[in-house]
């Protein structure tokens, strides 16, 4: 298990103004059940004016109702960056598609062809962006078989997605973040799968778990002791924004 670690900067804790967080292995424990000690935290920091904003692998439906539930107010990142949900206060809510779903599901149809065995999620009933996979085949598989500069192949750790290149949750983050009048750089970012990494390399401060992938452990300026939700409240006290 790899140690712990900080990596020091030049920012100031107190600069950062809002939580970024995955939820699968993040704010839930290894059987993907939400953490009720992650909740209370969250609802905390909004109590106290710090927006938390959620960027997920998931769908929109199941991301939405969670963002509900917990009463946030930040927008989502939805389906890897692919589907964005903005909400400017009290104004109208609205949703943006940032990928091609149809460039995914001819890649998926490539998959089949060559007789890969390879099967959607069930929640892939409501993508609009992407296609998510049972990682019943290796990445490697994936990328052999398509050998597709314009599908992006990425495995989280639950499921394998295939998106248009050029997008993902860094992307998605850019076009909300604007909404609250922040860039990555002033949020505190939590995430252990391959698709994290670059939105935790732009961090202000990135945090990842001794479970994470190689990829989001090196990306990140702390890697938690304690593992799932119980490291996501250990990496906001490390970075300042939660007392």
């Amino acid at each position: 298990m790899e140690r712990s670690r900080i990596h020091r900067s030049s920012r100031n804790p107190t600069s950062l103004r809002a939580v970024v967080t995955d939820v699968d292995g993040t704010l839930t424990g290894a059987d993907r059940r939400l953490d009720l000690r992650a909740a209370t935290v969250i609802r905390h920091l909004e109590r106290r004016g710090i927006p938390v904003v959620l960027a997920t692998g998931n769908v929109l439906p199941i991301a939405l109702a969670l963002h509900r539930s917990l009463g946030l107010s930040g927008p989502i990142v939805a389906e890897n960056g692919g589907l964005v949900y903005h909400r400017d206060g009290s104004g109208p809510e609205r949703v943006e598609r940032l990928a091609d779903r149809t460039m995914a599901l001819a890649a998926f149809r490539k998959l089949e062809k060559a007789g890969l065995p390879v099967h959607r999620l069930f929640t892939d009933r409501w993508r609009e962006s992407e296609v998510a996979l049972e990682p019943t085949v290796s990445v490697a598989a994936v990328r052999q078989a398509l050998r597709d500069p314009s599908i992006h192949v990425e495995s989280t750790g639950y499921a394998l997605h295939l998106m248009e290149r050029g997008k993902g949750k860094l992307p998605g983050l850019l076009r909300v973040l604007p909404d609250l009048g922040l860039g990555p750089g002033d949020c505190v970012i939590l995430g252990d799968g391959d698709n994290d990494v670059e939105m935790l390399r732009a961090a202000g401060f990135g945090v990842s778990f001794p479970s994470a992938s190689p990829r989001a452990r090196r990306a990140a300026r702390y890697v938690t002791r304690a593992e799932f939700s119980a490291g996501f409240v250990e990496g906001l006290k490390t970075s300042g924004i939660l007392d």
